[in-house]
């Protein structure tokens, strides 16, 4: 197939790239060659590239950022988003929409599935469901894949965050009480991979398998790297930032499994393959 890659040179664009390019014909664009906030432009670019699928990998990621940057936040992620989509109409292709677990509340406590209420605590939160809600508005032919906790070798994320901090405390306070499932961005590439072969459309939740606090993650970490540090549960309010979090947002691969997929592994496994490399 012909999968053009909106957003490659993200910490997930890099990976799909990487997978998809093995048995599909991939075009790329980075926000320097397409501004996807220019609807014009946006449909000009998928229209001429002509695709059979779009990956939409473009966002504005900072969750406590959006919170003061709301403007720009929903200029990406809601109208951006949008005009991906009229373009993906246009040119007659399926879309893949990359979303995440903060379009829930977190109060649920137990394993989300897709078809759960969405009731998204942050401007972050609020504006990737917009996304979700223009896409099913405007086409037919879409994957939503909600994913959470990402990590990989081309962005920054909380592993390679931990281990920097290491090398300057003996201490580190980390957040005990929000709850979640680490998601490595080749397994996440590779599951997509997966999915655009069948015209399964919906949406759907891909995470590696099992789930932690932040601060177990950050336990396993620092036991894979072979570093003794002191690791200082403290709760979401003594940590303080400045976007609300769901405390519980584990998401179950429902439709994944219900489509007869096997299961994506164990973040454990997956964090132990990615810290081998670093």
């Amino acid at each position: 197939m012909k999968v053009l890659i909106i957003g490659s040179e993200g910490m997930l664009g890099h990976d799909l790239v990487d997978v998809l390019s093995e048995e599909n014909e991939i075009s790329t664009t980075t926000i320097d060659t397409l501004d996807i906030t220019e609807i014009k432009k946006t449909i000009k670019t998928v229209k001429d590239i002509n695709p059979d699928v779009v990956v939409h990998a473009a966002a504005f990621t900072d969750v406590d950022g959006s919170e003061s940057h709301e403007d720009l936040a929903y200029k990406v992620n809601v109208i951006g988003t949008r005009n991906v989509a009229v373009a993906c109409r246009e040119a007659d292709a399926a879309l893949v929409y990359i979303c995440t677990d903060y379009v829930f509340d977190g109060t649920k406590g137990t394993a989300y599935r897709e078809y759960d209420q969405v009731n998204p605590l942050s401007v972050y939160g609020k504006t990737k469901y917009l996304g979700e809600v223009c896409v099913k508005e405007i086409l037919n032919k879409f994957y939503i894949a909600r994913t959470s906790w990402l990590y990989g070798f081309h962005g920054p994320n909380f592993v390679t965050t931990m281990l920097k901090l290491a090398e300057n405390y003996d201490s580190i306070n980390v957040v005990g009480d929000q709850i979640g499932s680490p998601t490595y961005t080749v397994d996440l590439a590779k599951a997509i991979a997966e999915l655009i072969k069948k015209p399964i459309y919906g949406t759907y939740h891909l995470t590696n398998s099992e789930h932690c606090s932040w601060h177990e993650y950050a336990q396993l970490i620092f036991e894979n790297a072979g570093i003794e540090i002191e690791l200082k549960p403290v709760t979401t309010e003594e940590f303080g930032s400045a976007a609300a979090r769901p405390k519980y947002s584990v998401l179950e691969n429902y439709n994944w499994k219900m489509e007869g997929f096997p299961p994506i592994r164990s973040y454990k496994e997956a964090l132990k393959d990615y810290m081998k490399l670093l």
